[in-house]
């Protein structure tokens, strides 16, 4: 199955361009789908060593932010998205020297925390921020290059495909290194690990630092597709979000947030737009019937049906 992930990955990406191209509508859920799958794929890192963010979100709304902020000096998408995932690094790291210390529950509650913060700040500031009336991103030049709406709306969605498939490609070598393998040892065996030398701390200090910087890279990518930043960003609700596509894409392969992000926006657009006032129980629905009959996901679910394919 992991050799013919890079295959299905192009597959999914051909799929998306197909749909952005048949239904012009897509492409604006379908960039912010790819957005939020890169950000998850930060989860997958932490789940690895059998941890849970429940506060993930701040880094998204910090390369939101970025972008808002920003974009009026240096006025470039891909120069934006640099110092996004920068930013967003360096943040993890000093919120990563203070939380990789506990494990567990105290883990996600104390990203949970560290990310309402961020909230209150982004709420209460407002003659920074603009508090819950926003801030407006206008229209940015790409690699130097002025854009019309359309234009620009289909070079963010290539960057994102592009950016999508090139971490989850990076990440997925990562997980198979040495690193990424003491990685799962934190989640079964970390006291071992640290009998073999190997600073547990340190293992996961470095993939919460690369998960804050994808989330950083994703915030930044839905500034530039929203085109309008707001506290929400960083409410927990975002942060819940992130966890329950990553159980609805399934943490097996790095094409389950990708998997995940694109059917929670198009069950989350359809619903809404069919149920409009009970989109939330039909989406709770989604995720319980993949609790209950797919718990790897639909990575999972993937995984099997080619699994019985190649046994025959």
């Amino acid at each position: 199955m992991k050799k013919i992930e890079p295959f299905l990955g192009l597959l999914l990406a051909a799929a998306m361009i197909t749909a952005a191209v048949m239904a012009p509508w897509l492409r604006f859920v379908l960039t912010i789908a790819l957005a939020k799958g890169i950000a998850v794929l930060g989860i997958l890192l932490l789940l690895r060593a059998g941890q849970v963010s429940f506060g993930h979100a701040l880094y998204i709304a910090f390369g939101a932010y970025t972008v808002a902020f920003l974009a009026p000096r240096f006025n470039d998408a891909l120069l934006l998205l640099a110092c996004a995932a920068v930013g967003a690094g360096v943040l993890g790291l000093l919120i990563g020297l203070f939380v990789t210390r506990y494990r567990q529950i105290f883990f996600g509650m104390l990203n949970l925390a560290m990310s309402m913060v961020f909230y209150s700040l982004l709420e209460k500031l407002y003659a920074i921020t603009k508090g819950s009336d926003g801030i407006r991103v206008e229209i940015m030049p790409v690699a130097g290059q002025a854009l019309d709406r359309v234009n620009y709306e289909w070079a963010i969605f290539g960057i994102a495909l592009g950016l999508a498939f090139i971490l989850a490609l990076l990440l997925r070598l990562y997980l198979a290194s040495p690193m990424g393998e003491a990685l799962a040892g934190i989640k079964t065996r970390e006291t071992r690990l640290e009998f073999m030398g190997v600073p547990a701390r340190g293992v996961l200090l470095s993939a919460y630092v690369l998960s804050a910087m994808v989330g950083g890279i994703g915030g930044a990518l839905i500034a530039m597709t929203s085109r309008h930043v707001t506290p929400l960003l960083a409410y927990w609700t975002s942060s819940g979000e992130l966890v329950f596509i990553a159980i609805l894409g399934g943490a097996g392969g790095v094409l389950g947030p990708f998997l995940g992000a694109a059917a929670y926006e198009l069950v989350r657009i359809y619903a809404a737009a069919s149920f409009a006032d009970a989109w939330q129980m039909i989406l709770g629905a989604v995720l319980l019937l993949v609790i209950l009959f797919a718990p790897g996901g639909l990575w999972g679910m993937a995984k099997r049906v080619f699994d019985k394919g190649a046994a025959r």
